[in-house]
């Protein structure tokens, strides 16, 4: 049995299983790859390629395949402004590059864990730009209409993994570089929490908000490389509640493509469909912030690369020494100003974002062309980061996903923006929404796999809530303040009764278990240690208490449990199945 290389995705999980199965080797894999490269001829994406001798002594160098090694085989490719030893770092500019000693600590983790870096690949001159078209190296080309851009500043990185001449690459994301080609090409992009991933080894744009992201074909793919960078600082944050809220930007800006606002509002849908409910977040503030990039922020991309542009100004495209020039012009007055104005903005929009669970966006407004850019380079790079640009000033996690395509034949993406600090929460969601739009993997559009359930260690005792507890109703942030984090909603053994008890407020019910006639109830899962399990039971009134309660598939668990004596003066709701049903039936 072998696998074939031009027909089969080139996700991990399917590249691990042909390796498990002796149906591929990494030198079969390099030697399929470098004849897809050829074969393909995209124009513009490598700066520098390693050689295929080289690759396939890299290949061979690792023997049979090896389960301690997380990426082992795994081919990918950096964007040329991160440094890789042995490779020249030119951040597109051929009079900057400099040969590195070592690697960057992110791709130095990525080569332990097995992976093999083929080469660096081409990005918007110094970073700067969100549209694929700023480099003395070439356009690069969008996989799917070479008129239409392909997206910056990590063109390169998009292209080689869109293209499926590597299975995942590194790009880096200031104001949006690591999720506008994503959505350009149909690639799952990944922007962490800022600070996660150590930012040694990059030519620095804004450096106090410059990020490494990832570029995967899917979300597992993204994730399972965060995790080997990052380690288990990966692991922070619980996946999104079963029932959650999504702020929804309002207005929307997409200038009037009508397009790109029917593929969104299906998007929405799918998200309801997934247990979630939107809610209008006013977006100026947002958009506000992310003006500012250009403005107040520029000053960063001045000290880091503004002196040697000063010494060699003819070296530099000229839309680009424009741009990174400009922080010279800013005064003190200006600058502090500007810092000012950040972080007044900054605390607006935070507080929007912790009144809902997640933020969903459009990635990119709507796609746009090569020539369009050309005739007005600012005003189209600005249209491709309305919803980026802000984001790294919050700190924040983004999963950019694809979600449907047009009917022009190009695909549309979605950002999920998460908590700083909160980067795995996202996951399950964007991988649920990612496989639900069927748009696929990359150019070739294989499908989605299954993302394995992402569950946080338990702290200690597991309860169940069956009443005003619940997520979003009027107890529960007694749970929250005690540090439970939820798990799971599921329902009862079919051995209870559920009555609404009389006198109480908030409204609570009470759960009786009987010896026959039982229901299944819906109850909600939580996570905490016993310390605080023992503060929630000095928080339960009579003739309520906490006992252990069956749930369906026979896992037992602690639960809230009624005494049967309150139950000869309740009403019996067994019938509506929850608490959640019944208080939906009262305003029927």
């Amino acid at each position: 049995m072998t696998f074939d290389i031009m027909q089969g995705s080139l996700d991990i999980s399917a590249l691990h299983d042909a390796f498990k199965a002796g149906a591929l080797t990494p030198e079969t894999l390099i030697e399929a790859l470098y004849a897809r490269m050829e074969r393909d001829a995209v124009p513009n994406v490598w700066i520098h390629r390693l050689g295929k001798e080289e690759a396939m002594s890299r290949a061979r160098a690792l023997g049979t395949f090896a389960p301690g090694l997380p990426l082992f085989g795994i081919p990918f490719a950096v964007k040329d402004n991160i440094d890789v030893a042995g490779m020249p770092t030119t951040a597109a500019c051929p009079a900057y590059a400099y040969q590195p000693e070592s690697s960057a600590p992110v791709v130095e983790a990525l080569l332990a864990a097995g992976a093999l870096c083929l080469g660096k690949v081409n990005l918007d001159q110094f970073a700067t730009g969100l549209v694929g078209t700023r480099s003395p190296y070439g356009v690069c080309q969008n996989v799917f209409d070479p008129a239409v851009l392909s997206g910056g500043s990590s063109s390169g990185s998009a292209v080689a993994v869109a293209s499926h001449h590597v299975t995942f690459s590194l790009g880096t994301d200031t104001a949006g570089s690591g999720r506008v080609p994503a959505a350009l090409n149909n690639l799952v992009g990944l922007k962490p929490s800022v600070g996660l991933l150590p930012s040694e080894g990059v030519v620095a744009a804004c450096a106090s908000l410059d990020c490494i992201s990832v570029f995967a074909l899917c979300v597992q793919d993204a994730q399972h490389v965060l995790q080997v960078a990052a380690g288990d600082a990966a692991n922070h944050g619980s996946p999104l509640p079963a029932r959650f809220t999504f702020g929804v930007p309002t207005p929307l800006e997409l200038f009037g493509d009508e397009q790109s606002l029917r593929c969104f509002e299906a998007a929405r849908d799918q998200l309801v469909a997934l247990g979630g409910t939107p809610v209008p977040v006013d977006f100026t503030p947002f958009a506000a912030l992310g003006d500012l990039l250009y403005g107040p922020s520029v000053v960063e991309r001045y000290l880091a690369v503004g002196s040697f542009i000063e010494a060699q100004p003819e070296t530099v495209l000229p839309v680009t020494r424009a741009i990174i020039m400009g922080g010279k012009q800013l005064t003190p007055r200006q600058s502090v100003e500007g810092a000012r104005r950040i972080a007044s903005l900054r605390a607006t929009c935070l507080r929007a974002l912790d009144a809902v669970d997640v933020l969903v966006t459009p990635t990119i407004p709507g796609p746009q062309t090569i020539a369009e850019d050309a005739a007005d380079p600012r005003g189209v790079n600005d249209r491709n980061g309305i919803y980026t640009r802000f984001v790294n000033y919050l700190g924040c996690p983004v999963l950019s996903v694809p979600v449907s395509f047009r009917t022009d034949g190009l695909p549309f993406g979605v950002s999920l923006v998460g908590r700083s600090g909160h980067d795995r929460s996202l996951a399950p969601l964007a991988n649920k929404l990612h496989a639900l739009s069927q748009a696929g993997m990359g150019r070739q559009r294989h499908p989605v796999p299954a993302l394995p359930e992402l569950t946080a260690p338990s702290q200690g005792a597991r309860v169940a809530v069956v009443g005003a507890h619940m997520q979003g109703l009027a107890l529960n942030g007694q749970l929250l303040e005690l540090g439970a984090r939820y798990v799971k909603t599921t329902r009862t053994a079919p051995e209870y009764r559920f009555y609404v008890l009389p006198g109480t407020q908030p409204e609570r019910p009470g759960l009786v278990r009987v010896h026959s006639e039982g229901a299944a109830i819906e109850v909600e899962v939580w996570d905490m240690s016993w310390a605080a399990l023992g503060a929630l039971m000095g928080k339960v009134p009579a003739p309520l208490a906490i006992g252990t309660l069956s749930l369906e598939g026979g896992e037992s668990v602690k639960g809230f449990l009624c005494e049967s004596y309150a139950a000869q003066c309740a009403r019996d709701v067994s019938a509506l199945g929850g608490f959640r049903n019944y208080l939906k039936s009262k305003t029927q």
